[in-house]
């Protein structure tokens, strides 16, 4: 199995979903390097902690103080490899901007997102990150032409 870097992050009203998934999961996410958000960071190093799971756990900055930001830079950077973004979507947040940021540049770079935890869990399970020799097909933009796809 690849050694992964997987972004997690949380709205506050998503934080304890997001804590129960990663204490589901503790075993997978160890064997990887997880990326979070700060206040959702710290608390899965907690969550870890009592039950006794060592992980490479990085937490930036708080998403409303620039977290989400951090993580998109990443992404373009191509240092993600996942991300699990648990978001409200039943509540306004006051940095919006940056949360579609991030959205938009996992999709622009090919990274995979999961939103929910069903998702996530989809993902993680993905036999594709068992095989080294697997690479995503590099994103095309570019207009649709009827000619690129001709039928018989």
């Amino acid at each position: 199995m690849r050694h992964l870097t997987i972004a997690l992050v949380a709205h506050d009203n998503r934080k304890a979903d997001m804590i129960e998934w990663a204490v589901l999961n503790a075993k997978f996410l160890a064997q990887h390097k997880l990326v979070c958000t700060g206040t959702t960071g710290s608390l899965i190093k907690k969550a870890f902690d009592e039950i006794k799971i060592s992980a490479d756990i990085v937490c930036m900055h708080s998403g409303p103080m620039g977290g989400d930001t951090e993580i998109a830079a990443m992404v373009v950077r191509k240092e993600v490899n996942l991300a699990v973004f648990l978001i409200d979507d039943l509540n306004p947040q006051p940095h919006e901007a940056d949360i579609q940021m991030l959205l938009r540049q996992c999709r622009v770079h090919n990274v995979p997102i999961a939103c929910n935890r069903y998702s996530a869990d989809l993902m993680i399970t993905s036999r594709l990150w068992d095989d080294d020799a697997y690479e995503p097909a590099e994103q095309k933009y570019k207009p649709f032409n009827r000619t690129d796809f001709p039928t018989t």
